[in-house]
């Protein structure tokens, strides 16, 4: 039972760690990415349908997205939904696809991004230790009913505390990654 605590508390360290990576797959970089996208719902026939799932997005070079409709008819809605978004980037519709230009960043801008990602990843590292202080919680609770010995529950805090900077290192990895790739010109 003791494990299983630990086993879950790395189950939702991971799930942190991928939300993580989610947003900041959100914040522009200077370079295309098609995870920019990701947010857009296109009034399709009526009904919303995300971008992703009536289109081909490719990047044929380094600051160009490419959108490719598999309807050519939807090209006007597309480019409707980029327009009406927060993306802050005119598409440029040629009849058969729409590209989107990603402009180059600021060194200003720049700085104000890696400061976004660092709250990112604090926010991260915050949840990882609230995972990690409601699992100590829950073995506390079980060595006072007496499920587990002192020995055990101290073994067990060690594990945890393991298994939360190992979580905390991979978060720090993912935000130096992505800081890089911002301040790279």
């Amino acid at each position: 039972m003791a494990n299983q605590i630990i086993e879950q508390a790395k189950t939702n360290m991971g799930k942190t760690e991928e939300s993580l990576q989610r947003e900041l797959g959100n914040i522009r970089a200077g370079r295309a990415n098609a995870s920019l996208l990701n947010q857009i719902t296109v009034e399709y026939y009526g009904a919303p349908t995300p971008l992703n799932q009536m289109a081909a997005i490719t990047v044929p070079e380094a600051r160009v997205l490419q959108i490719s409709p598999y309807d050519k008819s939807a090209l006007k809605n597309i480019e409707t939904a980029i327009n009406a978004s927060d993306l802050g980037i005119n598409p440029a519709n040629d009849g058969d696809v729409i590209r989107l230009v990603i402009p180059q960043l600021t060194g200003e801008r720049r700085k104000e991004i890696a400061k976004e990602v660092g709250k990112f990843s604090e926010n991260a590292k915050i949840a990882v230790r609230n995972i990690r202080r409601e699992g100590l919680d829950k073995l506390k609770r079980q060595e006072k009913d007496g499920d587990i010995t002192e020995d055990e529950l101290h073994r067990l805090e060690k594990d945890m505390q393991k298994v939360t900077d190992e979580a905390t290192k991979r978060i720090d990895d993912i935000a130096a990654a992505k800081e890089k790739e911002i301040t790279e010109v």
